[in-house]
Formats: C-alpha cells, structure tokens, sequence
C-alpha cells in the first residue's frame, strides 16, 4: 500500500469495526465518519470501549473486522507509524534525560530527519504551545501542565494529519485540565486539524467537542453536536449519562392525558398524548428545567434532603411522594431546611418520555 501523505488533514471512515479479545466482544458493528478538521470526542463509562476504540483507529489494536480508512485510503492494515496520526496518551511518557527540545524532536531525530528541520518544526510547536522558555529545561523540571503541553507538542512536529487524544487531562488536578481544556481548544482552532479525543469527563466533551460519540458497551448509542446530545437523547442511557447533575426520571404509566407516580400527576403535551392507557413509562426533566412554585399550583410536590450552594448556581436533593428522588437547579438561592416541603412546577416543553426499556418516545 502507498504510503500516506503526514501532512494537512484528513477525514476518518469507520465502517463495520468489531475488536474481539478472545470470546469478549469489546467493539460491535462500529460504522462512523469523521470530516476534515472536526473534532469528535468519544466519551462513556469505565469499559465501554472508548479507548480500545481510539487504539484501533492508531493501529496499535488490530480491528477484528470491518474497514477503517484516512484521507480516503484504507489503512485497516496499514503499520501505526504509516497512517498519518499523532497519539497524545494519558501519561506524558517523556524522557527525563532529555531537555524539553529533545523530547520534542526525538521521533524526528530517530528518522533521520536534518537538524535545521528538526529544530524549525520543534521551535514551531513550541510557539504554539507556549514552551519557547522551556526548551532548554527537563521534565523534573515542569508542572503537569507544561509536561502534558510537551507531549502534545511531540504530536504536532510529525504533522500528522490525524490527531488521537486518549484521557490526556486526567492526571491533571481541577484547575489545570480546565486550563489544558483551553489549550486544546485554541490548538485546534491553530492548527485545523482533524482531532479525536477520549474521555470519561463529560464536561471535556461538551466544551471541546464539534460532535460526541457516546459508547455503551462497545457499540454506539448516540452520535451528534454537545447541545443535540444534552437537549434531544436518544435513550435513556444517553439522557442519564450526559449532564451534571444527571437528568430527573419519575417512574409511573400514563393515564388518560397524564403521567401518574403514585400521589404525582404530571400532564404531558398535545403531542405527546394518545399513548396506550397503563403504560409504564418514564418522564425525564433536567435540574434546570424545574422552578420552585406556589404550593396551590405545583405540579410536583418535594420533600428537601439537601440544599447544595455553588455561588452561581443552587441544587435542592429531595424525594416526590412515592420516594422517587428529584434535584432542581437554580440560579437563585432556594431557602428550604431540610424535610421542608417544596411546591415545584415546569415547562412541558421541556418534557421527555421513555419507554420502560429506554426508548425514546417521541411525539405523534
């Protein structure tokens, strides 16, 4: 096979992917294309295939089937160092002996590539990256952030076409990866090229992401833009899964133009209704979308457990009637003591149904 071209960008095409470890299935029937210069971010829980996933697009796993191509051209086959992609990993993985330039231009330097080259490219990144007065230092030297912008800064001086991020902030604390966050963000915007990230923290993922892929698995449950994800989900398992605190679920069966949960009667919309008498069905509203009303109009009823205060924003922890817990966000302080009693209301706009197998009902 033709080698491939390691510079600009390029489209990834995923068609038919299954990785298998033995008897285990760990990726099923994976079919995915990636444009030019998007950033797509892989994101589900502990075990889902996420990272096996990103390995096998690298060539460092071997798909157990199906096709996998970049820029166009198969590379299903195709060795790692000859499909045109730089891998960022969780580990900074540099070589404490070697200066911050060294670590930088070592994959250059061990193809044999000139000096003036290799010193172009790494002074390159390093402007980039914002390395130009750690050039001459060594890792012992660097906090985690400056070590994690160094590897990053390897990724980019082999001008891939294809950048691969596998969990790259987790070892960072708090207000490193939010900084780190904003790093790759304007990278991206620099650099233009197509960019596929792993992670497991969803907030990385709504902030970075042109569109997510939410594994379950080893398969796909959802593709789609952050706001497309959060506000239309397709199941249940994407709806509980995106969004921090996690959306609200109230258990209970339609009954005529309403939803019943024991003593809660929740009307649903126009277009939701027609639904078959009895079915078990389940309400899904975010935190937000939840406002505190006059008992005498509520339409949920909420005993308080736990009222959390962030500054901007307040979270009330509570349970309906029939022990069912609710949590309602709010920008404004909601002053309530624990085992009072809240009167809450909502937009039915807001609404969505689920079946008790956690499909998406969606309106008539």
């Amino acid at each position: 096979m033709t080698g491939l071209s390691h510079s600009g960008t390029a489209s990834v095409s995923l068609q038919g992917v299954y990785k298998s470890f033995g008897a285990v299935d760990v990726l099923q029937d994976i079919n995915l294309e990636i444009s030019q210069g998007e950033f797509v971010v892989f994101v589900g829980p502990s075990g889902c295939g996420k990272s096996t996933l990103l390995r096998v697009i690298a060539g460092l796993e071997e798909a157990s089937d199906g096709a996998i191509a970049i820029g166009g051209r198969d590379v299903t086959d195709t060795d790692p160092s000859q499909r045109g992609i730089a891998m960022v990993f969780q580990s900074y993985a540099l070589y404490p002996h070697l200066t911050v330039a060294e670590n930088m231009g070592f994959s250059l330097k061990m193809a044999g590539k000139p000096k003036g080259e290799v010193a172009e490219k790494v002074n390159r990144a390093a402007s980039i990256l914002h390395l130009d007065q750690l050039l001459d230092r060594r890792p012992g030297q660097l906090s985690g952030g400056q070590r994690q912008r160094v590897a990053i800064g390897r990724a980019i001086v082999r001008d891939p076409q294809v950048f691969l991020f596998d969990e790259p902030l987790s070892n960072l604390d708090a207000e490193l990866r939010i900084e780190m966050r904003i790093e790759i963000a304007k990278l991206h915007r620099s650099l233009g090229n197509t960019m596929i990230y792993v992670t497991h923290d969803q907030t990385e993922a709504m902030t970075l992401a042109d569109r997510i892929v939410v594994l379950r698995g080893g398969k796909i449950e959802q593709v789609g833009a952050p706001a497309e994800i959060y506000s239309n989900p397709d199941n249940l398992f994407v709806a509980g899964f995106i969004g921090a605190p996690k959306m609200n679920f109230i258990h209970g069966a339609i009954k005529g133009e309403s939803v019943t949960a024991g003593e809660t009667i929740l009307p649903i919309p126009q277009i939701l209704k027609g639904l078959e008498d009895g079915a078990e069905v389940i309400v899904g509203l975010r935190p937000e979308h939840i406002r505190i009303a006059p008992p005498d109009s509520a339409k949920l009823l909420l005993r308080v457990d736990f009222i959390e205060y962030l500054g901007d924003r307040t979270y009330c922890y509570g349970h309906l009637p029939d022990g069912q817990a609710i949590v309602v966000g709010s920008h404004t302080g909601m002053r309530a003591g624990p085992r009072s009693m809240l009167g809450l209301d909502y937009d039915p706009v807001h609404l969505l149904l689920f079946g008790s197998g956690g499909e998406r009902i969606r309106a008539f």
